[in-house]
């Protein structure tokens, strides 16, 4: 081979072609609990934020984006992909509204402190699913309770209220490290002192929906127990449990908003 084609390996070198040979042969690093390990930053945890906050700005910028991404259970019939949006969008801040401000940087601060975190412990993918299904728990949440006390005929009710933020995941974050931290025998009691203090937020700041950071806390620690009892061994199998998870919500929010409405014949 020329000097060109030459790659140092470990020993001696090698050419161009056993190089890419080596790496298309190469297994994979797989993590503890059986995901692609995450080397490097953690890029999903970054790119969600990276949405949230250009979301905020185009925000800033029109209504519409808002309105557009919002979700209420009234809409959840028509329009279910706001279950999922909701949770890239937050309030935006009016003028002197110091506290929507603190809503995006609250839940961003939150995400990277577990972000970084989850995302090198379960993978990538994993993380990503976590994450998703989370928000998906908390809008349903949101939604089973205000269906519970719903009347279809009040349009100052819950169910025509609507709600923002990417609490319900980042609760369903919460409640995936304190399984998994349990899980490998780590000490949670900071995790848990901070998973109070932040359930205990919204009764002291009424606006806030503590019911989609329930919603999104289940869901997190249900996916996260899935995964640790199914382990590195069983790391596919994993994949069906986190889909029969987002198969039970999509059938419960569908169930609960054809309670509601049914009676009214929509």
């Amino acid at each position: 081979m020329c000097p060109d084609c030459q790659r140092v390996a470990s020993v001696g070198s090698q050419c161009v072609d056993c190089v890419r040979q080596s790496a298309r042969e190469a297994r994979p690093i797989r993590g503890i609990f059986g995901g692609s390990a995450a080397l490097g930053r953690p890029l999903v945890t970054y790119t969600i934020m990276a949405i949230c906050v250009v979301v905020y700005i185009a925000q800033l910028a029109s209504p519409r984006v808002t309105s557009s991404l919002m979700y209420a259970p009234l809409l959840g019939g028509d329009e279910p992909w706001r279950m999922i949006t909701a949770a890239f969008v937050h309030s935006p801040a009016g003028s002197g509204n110091i506290t929507a401000v603190f809503h995006i940087l609250m839940n961003m601060l939150a995400l990277m402190f577990c972000g970084q975190y989850l995302e090198q412990l379960l993978g990538r993918a994993r993380f990503l699913a976590l994450y998703l299904v989370s928000a998906l728990g908390g809008s349903v949440g949101y939604e089973v309770y205000a269906g519970l006390i719903a009347d279809p005929l009040q349009r100052d009710s819950l169910w025509f209220t609507p709600t923002v933020g990417a609490s319900g995941a980042v609760f369903g974050l919460f409640g995936a490290l304190i399984v998994l931290n349990r899980h490998l025998g780590r000490d949670i009691s900071q995790l848990m002192g901070l998973l109070v203090v932040n359930t205990l937020i919204p009764f002291f700041y009424p606006g806030i929906a503590w019911q989609a950071h329930v919603g999104g806390a289940l869901v997190g620690a249900g996916i996260a127990g899935i995964i640790a009892a199914l382990g590195r061994d069983r790391a596919r199998a994993q994949w069906g449990g986190i889909a029969a998870v987002a198969v039970l919500l999509v059938v419960t929010a569908w169930a609960t908003y054809h309670h509601v409405m049914g009676p009214l014949g929509l």
